[in-house]
């Protein structure tokens, strides 16, 4: 495989997992990165909370050994506030610093964050050329389409974060509006390629190793981050490096409890990893019945006994 840079930073991959809030949790990222993902962020991050010192926040900083690179993501939108915390002591480990520009969640929009942004391109530049300024790590921005299928302006939103300082973008094929629903429009990506000289990774509806290939080969992209299709399924990223997933799915759920069994108590973790629980089992025959039955256990032996009996057979 060749290499891939950014900025100075080498992956061992162009395929990158995707920071998700409740779900791309230390013990998750850490099972990703084993099995082949060249990146992984920490869950969204509020700059604010951690500049005013939030010790739950803080503990979304929290990295494992093998996440080498690794980066964070951090949103707000104060320029002044996102420099400070590029410049804290807690993100000196990592090696990227990412500002999440995409987020489409109605309470970081209604904050100005987010996919706000994209609204704001004269305040979105400021908080680029301020962490830029604020630390020599790379800089990099997630942001989707647009706002709306009528205010599509990725490329213009690209061309702006490559003249601030950034030195990568990935881009998410959907506008705001759209959430989650309909389709991720890969010309818009392969634009914003064609339009700066920075890496692009291309993001959105890549559930398969062959969605990250015809994603990547659609839009000339640099790499793809792979977001929901990873989601009880960290195996895509050994069959996107072409590899063999040494865990059964059993294994990587056992591997994933005890990871973060070393770290919390048991009543934190059973519900932490009720969706991931979901996830892993989706697809299954008759794994709804089970799933249903898990998500109101709370002692982690019995969902282990569950699921030895249910995996038995598969």
């Amino acid at each position: 495989m060749a290499n891939y840079f950014i900025k100075h930073v080498k992956l061992s991959s162009p395929f990158l997992l995707a920071p998700m809030a409740g779900i791309t949790d230390v013990a998750f990222r850490s099972i990703a990165r084993e099995l082949g993902a060249g990146l992984t962020y920490t869950e969204m991050v509020s700059a604010k909370a951690l500049v005013f010192g939030s010790e739950k926040t803080k503990q979304l900083l929290e990295t494992a050994s093998n996440e080498v690179p690794c980066a964070v993501q951090i949103f707000g939108h104060e320029p002044e506030i996102m420099a400070k915390a590029c410049q804290l002591p807690e993100l000196q480990k990592f090696d990227i610093i990412d500002i999440n520009m995409g987020c489409p969640a109605p309470k970081i929009v209604q904050n100005g964050e987010g996919s706000a942004l994209m609204k704001q391109i004269d305040l979105a530049e400021k908080i680029i050329k301020a962490c830029v300024q604020a630390t020599n790590k790379p800089i990099t921005v997630k942001f989707r389409a647009g706002w709306s299928e009528e205010t599509c302006s990725a490329v213009e939103f690209a061309k702006m974060c490559e003249r601030a300082g950034a030195s990568a973008i990935t881009v998410h094929g959907r506008t705001r509006e759209q959430f989650y629903s309909g389709k991720s429009n890969p010309e818009i990506i392969k634009a914003c390629v064609q339009a700066v000289h920075i890496p692009v990774f291309a993001n959105g509806d890549v559930f398969t190793a062959q969605d990250a290939y015809l994603l990547q080969e659609k839009t000339g992209a640099y790499g793809v981050m792979i977001a929901r299709g990873a989601i009880g399924n960290p195996e895509i990223f050994s069959e996107v490096t072409h590899n063999v997933c040494p865990y059964t799915k059993l294994q990587l759920i056992e591997k994933h409890y005890s990871f973060l069994l070393h770290r919390l108590p048991e009543r934190v973790v059973v519900p932490a990893m009720r969706v991931h629980l979901a996830s892993y089992l989706k697809g299954y025959d008759g794994s709804s019945k089970l799933r249903a039955a898990l998500m109101q256990e709370t002692s982690w032996q019995n969902i282990h006994d569950a699921l030895v009996a249910f995996f038995k057979d598969k």
